[in-house]
């Protein structure tokens, strides 16, 4: 073993080892220890002191969490009076569902986001950290409520309307974010829906490309995705529904290429890779090497929430893992057909041996 491995390995098994106990168990000098450790950062292997490891480090995910509560309705929903509806209340918010996705996934994931001193907001933090995510690094409010996302439910599981309240995230000023840092500079990547204020999504987006931490960003919904600044230089991926892609390019999508058009304008604005989920739940990436139209996985609709979320979730673990983006696509379309068979936003059944195997059923299939 050549002695940078055999530092990282030592590293990988204390963080916090010294530079003089590496020089013992490795056989050099300090200054030569000290010589790698520094070339070491400089590649992004690890990130200052303790000598965190850039494949082991976390996921941070940065944006809403807040109570889904969802109405099905019992028969065919009528507008303008009263429907009989099955209610449900489950966590949810954008950031928070990436983060217990690929916490499924094996990922370790952080949660920055906003929520109130009140019950729903111990409840969120409770459930989210039962669900291994890190909670710590998580914005407490008094006398501010946590947040919500309402949506009815036809009859198929489709929604119908959806209303959110996250006025809670107006509290969160840039000066907040940068107390914070120390917990994204050492990320393995960085998460970002933008639940919020436009000066901390630009601040993020900035900051991480200067200091060069893969950066991802779902923008929520239509009206949020123009907090997006005009340059988006670096940024790993963005995933888009498909009024979200025409709110950003301008322009409305009624073909193929009018697709390839929104995302070629993006990638202009400094994006590397596009993904845009049409409405009819098929998927069309785009980066300057590959571009492709995947079709849905068809299966039994439960419920459409947070499906999108688990797409995007899987995309992002394939992006890490060096898949390709055909291929990352393929594991987000699988992910999101698991979890729209149930009524759950996050699927108890979805895991790395699942994904890969509906995917290589795909494969045969073509």
């Amino acid at each position: 073993m050549d002695k940078r491995k055999e530092i990282l390995q030592y590293i990988r098994m204390d963080p916090f080892i010294s530079q003089q106990e590496l020089s013992k168990r490795v056989g050099l000098s300090r200054p030569a220890v000290a010589n790698y450790i520094a070339n070491l950062i400089k590649s992004g292997e690890i990130r200052g002191r303790a000598y965190v490891l850039k494949e082991t480090s976390a996921i941070v995910c940065i944006g809403g969490v807040n109570i889904d509560r969802k109405a099905k309705s019992e028969q065919d929903v009528r507008l303008y009076t009263s429907n009989p509806v099955e209610t449900q209340e489950t966590c949810g918010g954008v950031a928070r569902n990436f983060a217990e996705n690929l916490s499924h996934l094996g990922c370790s994931t952080i949660l920055m986001a906003c929520v109130g001193e009140d019950k729903a907001g111990e409840w969120l933090l409770t459930e989210t950290k039962n669900a291994g995510i890190d909670v710590s690094q998580v914005w407490q409010f008094p006398a501010r409520g946590t947040g919500t996302f309402t949506t009815l439910l036809d009859v198929s599981g489709r929604s119908v309307v959806s209303m959110s309240d996250m006025t809670i995230y107006e509290n969160l000023t840039v000066s907040m974010i940068e107390e914070k840092w120390a917990a994204i500079s050492t990320a393995r990547a960085v998460f970002l829906d933008t639940n919020l204020p436009v000066d901390c999504v630009h601040y993020i987006i900035n900051r991480c490309y200067q200091e060069n931490i893969p950066m991802y960003i779902d923008p929520v919904s239509s009206a949020k995705a123009l907090k997006l600044p005009e340059r988006l230089d670096g940024l790993g991926l963005l995933i888009l529904d498909q009024e979200e892609a025409e709110a950003l390019s301008g322009k409305s999508i009624d073909s193929m290429t009018d697709c390839e058009n929104a995302c070629q304008q993006l990638r202009q604005r400094g994006v590397k890779r596009v993904i845009v989920i049409l409405d009819d739940g098929s998927v069309y990436y785009y980066t300057d090497e590959e571009a492709g139209h995947l079709s849905p996985i068809h299966t039994e609709v439960a419920d459409d929430t947070g499906i999108t979320d688990a797409l995007g979730a899987c995309v992002i673990y394939g992006i890490l893992n060096g898949e390709s983006l055909h291929r990352s696509c393929q594991l987000g379309l699988a992910g999101m057909a698991l979890t729209s068979q149930t009524e759950a936003s996050i699927s108890d059944f979805l895991s790395l041996e699942k994904l890969y195997e509906m995917v290589v059923n795909l494969d045969q299939s073509e």
